[in-house]
């Protein structure tokens, strides 16, 4: 049987209603599913022996209904589908959490798998949807959520709502008018036998609901939840997705590129006395996203010389992909190459290595970027000898997405720098602060972005302004 709408339908029902059985029972009874799908229970058990006969569910008759291993991951794609488009509603198109439901039902039959993929990963790969509904990933897998009804967490204790497990509208109001959505911190004070309704106190509010709809809201206690708080709060409260990634100019952002996907990458700073200073970047995907290959091309003109530096050539990881509890961590490695000309000041004449560790961060409208790392040459070229040269360097930076395709940066570095003056081997701290922005536009599968940057840097009570400029391309291949 080819998947259909109805055939969806269906196991998404079985799938959600065997979910909440409680534990031996593993047969959802018909008469459930009839009143889940609003169908006659002659209906429900027509299409269930349809499906029993393509190997999707187990039936027996007068007990019920589960699924098999196949129709368990068809359906939880199903879902996938759905969550996603949920909370890509919410968060891209500023819909409300308490209408994106109906739309979900229609989408989440005809997008594809490769589209939800690309959502899922514009959305920074989240673990719940607006409601704090897990969402199953591109290989039907939940992650297991712990937690507790209102009916059952511990009284007078610091809770946080994890998940509303009810689409219906005026409850979905109901919630967000008494600021009960998941990532909200609530206390249970007393639960009422004789009027069937829980006091709970919201701040310096208290708020008195019935029994019910306390069976609907998910919880978990304060002190146990700093990574679920993270999980539910971020699939509510973040921002509309940057569209533009990897584009930092000071800052190493952590992430890789996407499969068929290269970036070209030219900057250039000028400083005082007509020196300036080009690097032409290259970065492609190693068949997946985890795995890039790079190198670094340098050339300037300083002092009245001027030419190629040392090359490097790069590999970076992507160790991590963001998600709405951890950070994006992509480590890189490089070799460094002595082509630049130790006559003209212009490379270290030494082979040499480079490690850095980006780590990224979207909290709303701002994206943050921390670094460190360092770059050693071990046999670097003096006037009479050779030195071992090791300098650390860490840095931050903070975006700001105005829109879209605009943002603001303030890049911050730091670089304990080892140099070997007159044969003398000495340390210099040099403090880089740059304000900038960046903007672009994207043309079928090709993106251009644009970038402007004025970078001070301070070294022993020395300052240096100067103007830096930045050009990606990014095309298919």
């Amino acid at each position: 049987m080819l998947p259909s709408s109805t055939v969806e339908n269906y196991l998404k029902a079985i799938y959600l209603g065997t979910s909440t059985l409680p534990a031996p029972q593993r047969l959802l009874p018909m008469g459930h599913l009839a009143v889940a799908l609003r169908v006659a229970p002659g209906t429900a058990t027509t299409m269930v022996k349809a499906l029993s006969e393509s190997g999707l569910v187990e039936y027996e008759p007068y007990a019920g209904v589960a699924l098999t291993a196949a129709g368990q991951r068809l359906a939880a794609l199903v879902v996938r589908r759905h969550r996603v488009v949920e909370l890509f509603l919410v968060n891209v198109m500023g819909y409300r959490w308490d209408e994106v439901h109906d739309e979900a039902e229609q989408l989440e039959h005809v997008v594809s798998d490769r589209l939800i993929d690309r959502m899922d990963e514009m959305l920074g790969r989240p673990e719940v949807d607006p409601h704090g509904d897990p969402i199953p990933d591109s290989e039907g897998i939940v992650k297991p959520q712990e937690a507790q009804t209102l009916l059952t967490c511990p009284l007078r204790t610091r809770v946080t709502v994890t998940r509303v497990i009810d689409q219906d509208k005026v409850f979905l109001r109901f919630i967000e008018n008494h600021q009960l959505k998941p990532g909200e911190s609530i206390e249970v004070e007393d639960r009422d036998e004789a009027s069937d309704s829980v006091s709970v106190r919201k701040d310096d509010r208290r708020i008195t609901i019935g029994a019910r709809a306390a069976s609907k809201l998910l919880v978990q206690v304060a002190g146990t939840l700093l990574l679920a708080l993270g999980l539910a709060s971020s699939a509510i409260a973040q921002a509309v997705p940057f569209e533009i990634l990897d584009n930092s100019f000071l800052v190493e952002e952590a992430f890789n590129q996407e499969p068929g996907i290269f970036q070209n990458i030219f900057g250039v700073q000028g400083g005082e006395n007509g020196d300036w200073e080009a690097t032409f970047t290259q970065e492609w995907p190693i068949l997946t996203q985890a795995h890039q290959f790079s190198f670094t091309l340098p050339y300037s003109s300083l002092g009245g010389q001027s030419g190629a530096g040392d090359l490097l050539i790069n590999y970076r990881l992507q160790a991590l992909l963001e998600s709405a509890s951890r950070p994006a961590f992509s480590p890189r490695v490089s070799l460094i190459l002595p082509t630049g000309s130790t006559a003209k000041g212009l490379g270290s004449g030494s082979p040499g290595w480079q490690v850095n560790l980006p780590f990224s961060k979207q909290i709303g409208d701002a994206y943050l970027h921390w670094n460190a790392g360092f770059t050693h040459t071990p046999s670097a070229e003096g006037e009479a000898a050779t030195h071992n040269l090791l300098t650390p360097h860490a840095a931050v930076s903070g975006i700001w997405r105005v829109r879209p395709m605009l943002n603001l940066m303030l890049e911050s570095v730091v670089d304990w720098e080892e140099s070997a003056e007159s044969g003398v081997e000495r340390r210099e701290t040099a403090v880089t602060l740059s304000p900038g922005l960046r903007t672009g536009w994207n043309s079928g599968d090709t993106q251009t972005i644009i970038g402007v940057a004025i970078p001070v840097t301070f070294t022993a009570g020395r300052t240096a302004p100067g103007v830096f400029g930045y050009l990606s391309y990014e095309l298919p291949f």
